[in-house]
């Protein structure tokens, strides 16, 4: 599939502004996590105001609570590749959503590879969103990226337990196979080549990049999955993976909605202080949360 709409204005904009950074292939791990938070804290917009935020603990997982009701729960986990973002790079966002949701967002901060390879970020997301079952009957799980993948392996994990699943350009296909990695092999936001980094990181040595909960699009157990909302990018290396993913959701009779950003480029979840369709695909996210956890 060949993209066919011109890059969104204000995307251009931004990437103009990211021209004189080295590229994220000559960054080292640090300087890889700094960025990221640097750039949501000045390309994510205001601080919102929500009613109630904390920092708690579930086990050992740290968990950043947004709680503007008590339900539905959504539980976010933030994208960066495997290798890094946590609650600093995602809090204008899970603001946001649990404004726009209604409820509470629950930010997992799962642990980070290479210091933490799979399969620890998988059980880090499993006991979060078994906390949040054992709290309430309406929890929900969404996340971006590399975060998308957590979610829809929880939400595979626990499909009769979730109510909906939210996944935003997932990162689920370990093999980089499809179109739109040869496609977006560089430029255009983070590429193929960056994606490979950070699946080069998370998978340890002589684990099978097509176990499914490494690289979700290789299972075999599609069925009574969770309703599912899967946001995509047109200028993304991960666009095809995530559209195929609901394909195959779709073709084994469970209910998904499949939403192409035209334009966009991955990441721009995070832009909402310089792009307009980061706020409004969140307004939507939290529409879908509304209308999926009744």
């Amino acid at each position: 599939m060949i993209s066919k709409m011109p890059l969104d204005p204000e995307i251009v904009a931004y990437l103009e502004l990211q021209k004189s950074l080295p590229p994220r292939s000559a960054m080292t791990l640090q300087q890889t996590r700094d960025r990221m938070i640097e750039s949501a804290q000045r390309f994510g917009g205001a601080v919102l105001d929500v009613p109630l935020v904390r920092d708690i603990t579930l086990g050992a997982v740290p968990v950043r609570e947004y709680r503007v009701a008590t339900e539905p729960v959504v539980v976010y986990f933030h994208g960066g590749r495997f290798i890094s973002g946590g609650l600093a790079s995602h809090d204008r966002v899970c603001r946001r959503l649990a404004l726009a949701a209604h409820g509470t967002v629950l930010a997992v901060d799962y642990r980070l590879a290479p210091e933490h390879r799979f399969p620890a970020a998988v059980e880090d997301a499993l006991a979060a969103v078994d906390w949040a079952i054992a709290q309430s009957d309406c929890v929900a799980v969404a996340g971006d990226s590399a975060g998308a993948n957590l979610a829809t392996v929880a939400a595979a994990a626990r499909r009769t337990r979730v109510k909906c699943q939210v996944l935003i350009y997932p990162m689920i296909d370990a093999t980089r196979s499809l179109p739109s990695h040869v496609q977006f092999a560089e430029g255009w936001g983070p590429s193929s080549l960056d994606m490979q980094r950070g699946w080069d990181e998370y998978i340890p040595p002589g684990a099978d990049p097509r176990d499914p909960r490494i690289s979700p699009s290789f299972s075999t157990e599609f069925a009574g999955l969770p309703p599912a909302l899967v946001l995509t990018a047109e200028y993304d290396s991960l666009r095809d993976e995530g559209e195929s993913y609901g394909f195959l959701m779709a073709k084994a009779g469970n209910c998904v909605e499949i939403k192409k950003y035209a334009g966009a480029i991955h990441g721009f979840i995070t832009l909402a202080g310089s792009i307009g369709m980061a706020r409004e695909a969140i307004e939507y996210v939290g529409e879908y949360l509304v209308n999926h956890t009744k």
